[in-house]
């Protein structure tokens, strides 16, 4: 029973490992999603039918790194929404986990921080896994290709998380640039430093 009992963990350790290593690769199509707004709406990519590419974010309420990007995703909607490339910021975090986290805590935080952008929640979680995200922030940058939204560059939004200020590298912006200007994106990929996911048990 004993090396019954040993397998039998062996394998669900496998499938859990397999279920979070799914997730995008640059050059992967990005499939479509509908998730409840804060206005209590639903938002899809297919909404976006102006839109050059979506700026998707994963984020949340209480993560500390997540509260010092906050600003840093406002301005980067002010910035680039009106150039075709709109933020989309999801709250994927299990709420009996972190409370703080709860869709009536993202529609204060929506308000309190007069967010322009959709602020999604992701209740099920299955968006985050399907995207591979493991971190608050966590950045997908999606070029829109058709009917089709490709993902481009997966990761942080620059290289500072303390101040905004002394980032040196700013791989979203440059990302989203190289984007506009018709060129292929040269980082495609840089590590995201936040907070853990939280998931469902």
């Amino acid at each position: 029973m004993k090396n019954v009992g040993t397998t039998l963990a062996a394998l669900l350790l496998f499938a859990s490992v397999h279920l979070f290593a799914q997730g995008y690769k640059p050059g992967d199509v990005a499939s479509d999603f509908s998730l409840k707004n804060v206005d209590g709406k639903d938002v899809s990519l297919k909404d976006f039918k102006d839109a050059q590419g979506i700026i998707v974010i994963f984020t949340c309420n209480h993560c500390p790194f997540a509260v010092l990007y906050e600003d840093r995703i406002v301005a980067l909607n002010s910035k680039y929404a009106s150039k075709g490339f709109p933020v989309v910021a999801i709250n994927p975090n299990d709420v009996t986990k972190e409370p703080a986290d709860s869709f009536e805590n993202m529609q204060r935080r929506a308000q309190e921080k007069n967010f322009k952008f959709p602020y999604l929640y992701d209740d099920t979680q299955k968006i985050a896994i399907t995207y591979g995200a493991t971190r608050t922030p966590h950045v997908y940058l999606l070029k829109k290709s058709g009917e089709k939204f490709t993902v481009e560059y997966i990761g942080a939004i620059d290289d500072n998380a303390q101040d905004a200020t002394s980032a040196k590298d700013k791989f979203l912006e440059k990302a989203i640039e190289e984007l506009k200007a018709g060129k292929a994106v040269t980082t495609k990929s840089a590590k995201a430093i936040g907070c853990s996911i939280k998931w469902k048990s």
